[in-house]
């Protein structure tokens, strides 16, 4: 069971494993792109190259999927970003029950968006966690974890893709521990768990009396939406990459402090943010040094937002 980019490593190594598919659920096709044409997922496409039964309910606790599910009599049931909560009818239907792989070192970051909040909240370390499911969210008892780095200036997308990867591998690995009997698992210490709730609009919009840390890892966490925003002008003003500035912070947060080859330096709250990738309202992305060239943004120039 998966859904989205993220779980097509996990679906490659097991079409590469000597386990046998079944079938895959995935979510139904959606409209996607400017002409809002119908779209595939992406675990639908790499199941239908390789000829798997596919099932795409709209809630997997239809009596049609559930049926479909034991048709296939399946030892064991693997959900990777899957996107709906199993019904307890569901987690009781195979052999060895449901394993889920998570982007987060379980309790820590349960729910929707724990790459993107691990970021946004300045972490320096996360990992994957492979668990047996039950009726709640992420709530199981852990199986397996990895532990990794987040590089100073890794966004969500780059690091989306390494633990996608490297969750990939310690599904394998936990199928293998399961299938020889030697799977382990332990409790979660519920008193530690904290929450990654699906990013709303409004985590993008940039609040400049904030740290230039804190704005830096919020223009890294809210890709690829909602991205972080802000206004010039009257104009909406995506920011897709930035670092840190240098100086002492002139002028309110939100100042125009610096536009030179390096990008647009702004004070904040605390420190300076330097603007290298932006996107204005109705233009095409690019970088901040090319973008001043046709639109010039004097120091001085106070940015916010609505």
């Amino acid at each position: 069971m998966g859904t989205p980019d993220f779980a097509i490593p996990s679906l490659t190594l097991l079409l590469a494993s000597d386990n046998t598919l079944a079938g895959v659920v995935t979510q139904p096709d959606r409209p996607r792109g400017r002409g809002k044409q119908l779209q595939p997922p992406p675990v639908k496409v790499l199941a239908q190259q390789h000829g798997l039964p596919i099932i795409q309910p709209e809630k997997v606790k239809e009596e049609d999927c559930l049926q479909w599910l034991k048709a296939q009599h399946p030892d064991l049931i693997v959900v990777v970003a899957f996107g709906q909560i199993l019904p307890p009818r569901i987690l009781s239907l195979p052999l060895h029950g449901c394993i889920n792989l998570h982007a987060s070192l379980l309790p820590y970051y349960r729910g929707a968006a724990p790459i993107n909040r691990t970021i946004m909240n300045g972490d320096t370390k996360t990992g994957v966690t492979s668990m047996f499911m039950n009726e709640w969210m992420d709530t199981g008892d852990i199986l397996i974890q990895r532990e990794t780095d987040i590089e100073p200036d890794e966004d969500a997308p780059a690091l989306r893709n390494r633990l996608a990867t490297l969750g990939a591998k310690l599904l394998l690995e936990t199928i293998h521990l399961l299938k020889r009997g030697e799977l382990s698992s332990l409790p979660q210490d519920h008193s530690k768990a904290s929450y990654a709730p699906p990013l709303k609009k409004e985590d993008g919009k940039i609040n400049w009396q904030r740290s230039a840390q804190e704005i830096q890892n919020q223009i890294r966490g809210t890709l690829p939406w909602p991205g972080a925003f802000t206004k010039v002008g009257n104009k909406l003003l995506k920011i897709f990459k930035s670092g840190m500035g240098e100086g002492t912070p002139q002028g309110p947060p939100g100042t125009v402090t610096d536009v030179s080859t390096s990008g647009i330096t702004v004070s904040t709250g605390n420190g300076h943010l330097l603007i290298t990738e932006v996107q204005l309202q109705d233009r095409k992305r690019m970088a901040a040094a090319e973008f001043v060239k046709g639109n010039p943004i004097p120091t001085g120039t106070q940015l916010g937002c609505c």
